[in-house]
């Protein structure tokens, strides 16, 4: 067996001064490293959720948007056209009379009014004033949607009945400004400035109803719970939902067949909570349900498989105030008025009448 000789003088003296390893320093060390992978971990784990918040929140950022005439579809609305999105807009089956009441409206000499909405947004509506007017109605359109769309089959007719028209702009729709929907939250504080606005021209004292459909509903509901003026005399709610959170829940399970998204949801509500101004708990009508003492006049059909027809049967339960409500049988979403077209009107007018005085 070869030994080897190594020289003292060949060796580090620094080396053979070095002291054995630490091991409080060595267990630092591990610590701080598995602190640091949880931590990692955690933030990709929350930012899982920024893709689902975005997409169902983001409006852009209507201020720098410039207007075209033509444009591509994002990637979003070619995603988004599903078959859940396509049978329940009025579109389907009913797409002559969406047009026609579309083109009714867009006929009409409307006045451009705005206003600022408490977190400092330009928000735009269309007001139509009655010959004869015997009462005030704010219209409120749904998801993503226009004071055109599907609100303008039924403003026709309100305004043939003496309803002077203020149809509204959501916060990032139409011409209004704005970077996030938020599912009724801030909305409702934008519906309370509309009425400051409104009664501002509202000289002889008529009363005044707030009409919404899908979140326009919701935003109506919420809005019920607040300081309101006297000349309030009731509230239309058509296929409105319970709240942001429970729609979600409810497109996940019905339309991907997802039933545990907690996680998911808790991680959507913080960034809502951080970069739009809001929490999903602010969306719940229960509150304003409890608060509420106008009447309300709830509609909703039975085939609704976009906002599930127990939404609005969870709201009637839980108002407080005077309530009806009626549920169309072959009608999905916000196709109440286009099913049975005669009992809604009907339904309507009788509303009126009941709380005009």
């Amino acid at each position: 067996m070869d030994l080897h000789y190594m020289d003292p003088k060949s060796m580090d003296p620094k080396s053979m001064n070095r002291k054995p390893m630490d091991r409080k320093s060595s267990k630092s060390t591990i610590l701080k490293s598995v602190f640091l992978f949880l931590s990692l971990g955690n933030i990709v784990y929350i930012a899982l959720g920024w893709p689902f918040f975005h997409f169902f929140t983001y409006g852009g950022n209507k201020a720098k948007r410039k207007p075209v005439k033509k444009r591509k579809k994002t990637n979003r609305e070619r995603w988004f056209a599903l078959r859940h999105t396509i049978v329940n807009h009025p579109t389907y089956k009913f797409e002559k009379e969406y047009e026609e009441g579309k083109a009714w409206c867009l006929a009409q000499p409307v006045q451009d009014w705005n206003i600022r909405s408490l977190d400092g947004i330009k928000l735009h509506a269309s007001y139509l004033p009655a010959e004869d007017p015997k009462r005030f109605l704010i219209l409120c359109h749904g998801y993503r949607g226009t004071w055109y769309g599907s609100m303008g089959h039924m403003a026709e007719f309100l305004h043939k009945n003496h309803c002077s028209l203020l149809m509204i702009d959501q916060r990032c729709c139409g011409k209004s400004e704005g970077k996030y929907i938020t599912f009724g939250a801030k909305e409702k504080g934008d519906i309370v400035l509309w009425l400051e606005r409104l009664q501002e021209i509202n000289k002889d004292r008529l009363p005044i109803y707030l009409y919404g459909q899908s979140m326009g509903a919701t935003s109506v509901l919420l809005a019920s719970g607040l300081p309101l003026p006297a000349e309030v005399h009731g509230i239309i709610a058509d296929c409105g939902f319970y709240s942001m959170k429970q729609q979600l829940r409810d497109i996940a399970s019905g339309w991907f067949h997802l039933h545990d998204i907690e996680s998911l949801l808790f991680r959507v509500d913080l960034f809502c909570r951080i970069f739009a101004g809001f929490s999903m708990k602010d969306t719940k009508t229960d509150m304003a349900m409890e608060r509420n003492r106008r009447p309300v006049l709830f509609f909703h059909g039975a085939r609704d498989t976009y906002v599930l027809p127990e939404n609005t049967c969870r709201n009637y339960e839980l108002c407080r105030a005077k309530k009806e409500m009626l549920i169309v049988p072959k009608a999905r979403h916000l196709c109440c008025s286009y099913v049975d077209k005669k009992l809604y009107q009907r339904k309507l007018m009788e509303f009126f009448e009941k709380y005009d005085q």
